[in-house]
C-alpha cells in the first residue's frame, strides 16, 4: 500500500498535526487498553453518525428500520453490558436486508457512501474487538472524549447548513483518524501495527466522501466553513485535555 500516498492529502486537509506529547502517550504500552476501548467505539460510533444522516434525510422506514437493525447487537454490547455476539457471524448478515432506497440523485449518493461506511466501520469493529481478545483485554464502558462534541457543538441550527455542517465535521474526523493510525502504527506490535495501516484506505476515502457530499448539497462553495471547522478541530487537538482518548488533545 502506497501510504505516503493516501495520507498526502489528509495531511494537508487538516490543520495540524497530532501533537508529540499525545503520542508518547498513547506508545506507553500500558495506554493501549484504553486505546483500543477508545478506539472500538469511536467505530461504533462512526456507524451511528452514518446511519442517523441516512435515517434522517433520505430512508424511506423499510431502509431505515434495516440500518437500525444492523446496529442493535454492537450498540447493545458496547453501550447497555449486553453479551458479546458473533461478530463474524454478524458481519455476514450485513447487506442482505433491504436497503434505502431514493429517487433524488443526491440522496442516493449519501445512502451508497453511507452503507459502505457502516459496513466498514463495523468490521473495523470487531477487528479491534479481536485485537483486544488476543491480548486479553476486556471491555470496559468508558466516558466519551470532548472531540466531537466540541465539534458539533458549532453546527449551524437550520437546514441545510445542519446538514452541510456536519458532514464536514465527518469529514474532519474521519480525516483525524487517519492520521493517528498512521502516527501510531510504529509504535505498535507489529499485528496492531498491520491492521492500524491497513485501515488507512478506507478512512482517506470516508473524509473524502463526506467533503463531497457537503459541497453537492451547498449552493456555495464550502471552503470557508471546511476551513472553520480545520481551525475548531485543530484547536481540539492542540489544547490541553484532561482525558486521554483516540481524539484527545494535549494530555494534561
Amino acid at each position: 500500500m502506497d501510504y505516503p500516498q493516501i495520507l498526502s492529502p489528509v495531511l494537508s486537509f487538516l490543520q495540524c498535526p497530532t501533537p508529540q506529547p499525545w503520542l508518547d502517550k498513547a506508545r506507553d504500552p500500558k495506554n493501549l487498553p484504553l486505546l483500543l476501548t477508545d478506539h472500538l467505539v469511536c467505530e461504533l460510533k462512526a456507524a451511528q453518525t452514518a446511519m442517523l444522516l441516512v435515517r434522517k434525510y433520505v430512508a424511506d422506514k423499510q431502509g431505515a428500520e434495516a440500518l437500525l437493525a444492523w446496529l442493535q447487537p454492537y450498540e447493545a454490547f458496547a453501550f447497555r453490558e449486553g453479551p458479546e455476539p458473533n461478530f463474524v457471524e454478524l458481519h455476514k448478515q450485513i447487506g442482505k436486508s433491504a436497503m434505502p432506497q431514493t429517487d433524488d440523485p443526491w440522496g442516493q449518493a449519501l445512502i451508497d457512501s453511507m452503507v459502505l461506511l457502516i459496513k466498514e466501520e463495523l468490521h473495523h469493529f470487531w477487528q479491534v474487538r479481536e485485537a483486544m481478545t488476543a491480548r486479553q483485554i476486556p471491555y470496559v464502558k468508558i466516558t466519551a472524549s470532548r472531540y466531537a462534541k466540541g465539534m458539533l457543538k458549532e453546527v449551524r441550527t437550520h437546514e441545510p447548513l445542519t446538514l452541510i455542517d456536519k458532514l464536514i465535521c465527518g469529514a474532519y474526523i474521519e480525516a483525524r483518524s487517519c492520521e493517528r493510525f498512521a502516527a501510531l502504527a510504529p509504535y505498535l506490535d507489529e499485528p496492531l501495527q498491520k491492521f492500524y495501516l491497513s485501515l488507512l484506505r478506507s478512512e482517506a476515502r470516508h473524509y473524502q466522501d463526506y467533503l463531497a457530499l457537503a459541497q453537492q448539497v451547498s449552493t456555495a462553495n464550502i471552503t470557508p466553513r471546511v476551513r472553520f471547522f480545520g481551525e475548531v478541530e485543530a484547536a481540539l487537538i492542540t489544547s490541553p485535555d484532561d482525558e486521554f482518548r483516540f481524539h484527545s488533545g494535549v494530555p494534561v
